[in-house]
């Protein structure tokens, strides 16, 4: 009875743990390999909480703090404590590494805190630790040692991971847990569509950290020992192992993972014995690590989404007959007037100039072309207009200000927006989701917005599904509508991203290559569509090597030739430009 009890507690340390995990990693996106740190100094700020000052039992020990807190009070330190570990995390991976090199980062600073702990004894007792915690409510009525109380800490155990678990399925169920999604399939794409990534990989670190320092809190709590050396890198790899395997982005796949590998599997090898003295003494720990490697590589290999893949979320599509939300009223004052003016713009990469000295501008309301052979800069300057790009030098004024140095988030949030070279849905969310992840100024599209539940967004997200679904049905892909966006044709995924873009009711659109891929006849739908949208009011440029588009839509054309602008005009008029058709429109 008493071991089964242990492995209660133990599980609902391990399922908390994962859901922390899971949050970071299945649904943000983020590869935290430092992840164990912030368990363990959840568990290390819980037990100095709870303990005497360093100087009771004799002085054999040496910590921070022995405030003698009672319950609740070391857990909820070691809950804030993880979130608070998470910021400089935040800073080091969030502004500076992204991807494999944030991993890698993370990783090697989990390491380094792990040697400096073991280490340095005058501020964490060194590799000793620190011991008798005392456990929570074990004084009176309760026996810390008794089975009635090991079998309520269990239980407690479990609520916990109840409440874990409701937690992070109402930040993930969210539209700010849509956001998140989107961040971890294309955090490029989420950042010129107005959302800032550093907000939300803060949000997502903070919220993990604070998850993990509460089951380390548990487990200090129970087992009455911290001990350095059991916070090794290799227990971030036993934890992600368990989210794999459940299922990445699956909350419920993550707190099956728990059960499976760190309890089920690492218990189930310690009922094999060595007893052959002609064997290593280590055998058996070795293979256990051997053997979870294999796991994650049969996993990665058979089945990637896991036991309990992530769901695909279903969004009811509104009546026909409903009338969706009305878009932003665009300001038309100025109209005729250059709404976006370029000065010089210089961009090099390593010696190379792919963009040197353009100067040009683009008129309000006015449907733009920008055209020129491969290697011309075109879409590089697109970047650098949205912000994607640093430029190197060079001046970027739109509606008025001077917006050179504002980040893509920001810029799209002013109404300046742009789609990419190549097809950049957001793959693992539907084609709705898509769409959805870029409506601005959601209630439910923030932290606490996403806490306060779906009343306090429902109406939100109502207009923004009926506005999708305008869109939808005006382009053809309402049958689409809960289909993986990355399982659409090219020239579907295509109208995906315009219509994504459109949700943001940008001002001025910057369009690269939106016909690449896409059937003749659909060609000149989206081309009628984006004139009408310049008609109420929208301005946009457009990248196209498809002339036939350019002649038929676009006025004026502005041809780019070795990084600068070469002509502009009407395709007419470039075609009578000896320069224009010597850089371009020669075959």
């Amino acid at each position: 009875m008493y071991y089964l009890i242990i492995l209660l507690v133990y599980a609902a340390v391990d399922a908390i743990a994962c859901l922390g995990l899971s949050q970071q990693f299945g649904v943000a996106g983020v590869t935290n390999f430092g992840f164990i740190i912030f368990q363990a100094a959840g568990a290390y700020v819980a037990a100095v909480l709870a303990l005497p000052k360093d100087t009771a039992d004799g002085g054999f020990q040496t910590y921070i703090g022995g405030y003698g807190l009672h319950f609740p009070l070391p857990w909820i330190g070691a809950a804030v404590a993880g979130g608070v570990l998470a910021l400089p995390f935040t800073f080091l991976v969030g502004r500076r590494l992204r991807g494999d090199f944030a991993a890698v980062g993370l990783l090697v600073t989990a390491v380094l805190l792990n040697l400096l702990v073991m280490n340095y004894r005058p501020l964490f007792n060194g590799d000793a630790g620190v011991a008798l915690v005392p456990a929570p409510l074990s004084s009176g009525m309760f026996v810390s040692t008794s089975n009635n109380y090991q079998y309520g800490f269990a239980i407690a155990g479990m609520i916990l991971v109840a409440v874990a678990y409701w937690f992070v399925r109402r930040i993930t169920e969210s539209p700010y847990g849509r956001t998140l999604r989107a961040m971890r399939d294309n955090d490029k794409v989420a950042d010129s569509l107005g959302k800032n990534l550093l907000a939300l990989r803060t949000g997502a670190m903070v919220t993990g950290g604070a998850i993990a320092g509460l089951s380390g809190a548990i487990l200090v709590s129970f087992i009455g020992v911290w001990s350095p050396a059991a916070w090794s890198y290799a227990e971030t790899i036993v934890l992600f192992t368990a989210v794999i395997i459940g299922g990445a982005g699956n909350h419920l796949g993550a707190i099956l993972g728990a059960v499976l590998v760190p309890v089920g599997f690492e218990e189930v090898t310690r009922f094999i014995s060595n007893n052959d003295p002609s064997l290593p003494p280590n055998l058996l720990p070795s293979l256990q690590w051997v053997a979870i490697g294999l796991l994650i590589v049969v996993f990665l290999w058979v089945r990637p989404q896991g036991v309990l893949p992530e769901r695909r979320r279903v969004i009811k599509l509104p009546d026909r007959a409903s009338t969706p939300a009305p878009a932003r009223v665009r300001d038309e004052d100025g109209a005729g007037g250059a709404i976006l003016s370029v000065a010089d713009v210089t961009k090099d990469f390593g010696g190379v100039h792919a963009v040197a000295g353009v100067s040009l501008s683009v008129g309000r309301g006015s449907l733009t072309g920008l055209i020129g052979p491969n290697g011309a800069g075109k879409s590089t300057l697109l970047s650098l207009l949205a912000g994607t790009e640093k430029v190197s030098s060079g001046r970027i004024t739109y509606l008025g200000s001077d917006i050179t140095g504002r980040p893509a988030f920001r810029r799209a949030r002013i109404g300046l927006v742009r789609t990419f070279q190549l097809a950049s849905e957001f793959k693992r969310l539907t084609v709705m989701e898509n769409l959805l992840s870029a409506v601005p100024a959601n209630r439910g599209d923030s932290f606490l917005g996403a806490l306060a539940g779906r009343r306090y967004w429902r109406r939100d997200e109502a207009a923004a599904t009926a506005r999708a679904a305008d869109l939808l049905e005006r382009f053809g892909l309402a049958a689409k509508a809960n289909d993986y966006a990355g399982e659409l044709s090219g020239g579907q995924r295509r109208l995906v991203e315009i219509m994504r873009a459109l949700m943001t009711e940008p001002d001025l659109l910057l369009l690269d290559e939106p016909m690449a891929g896409v059937h003749p006849e659909l060609a000149r739908r989206i081309g009628q569509a984006l004139r009408e949208l310049c008609r109420q009011g929208m301005t946009i440029l457009m990248v196209e090597h498809e002339l036939a588009i350019m002649d038929e839509f676009c006025d004026p054309v502005i041809v780019m030739a070795d990084g600068r602008v070469l002509a502009e005009g009407t395709m007419a008029e470039l075609r009578g430009r000896t320069e224009v058709v010597e850089a371009y429109l020669v075959g």
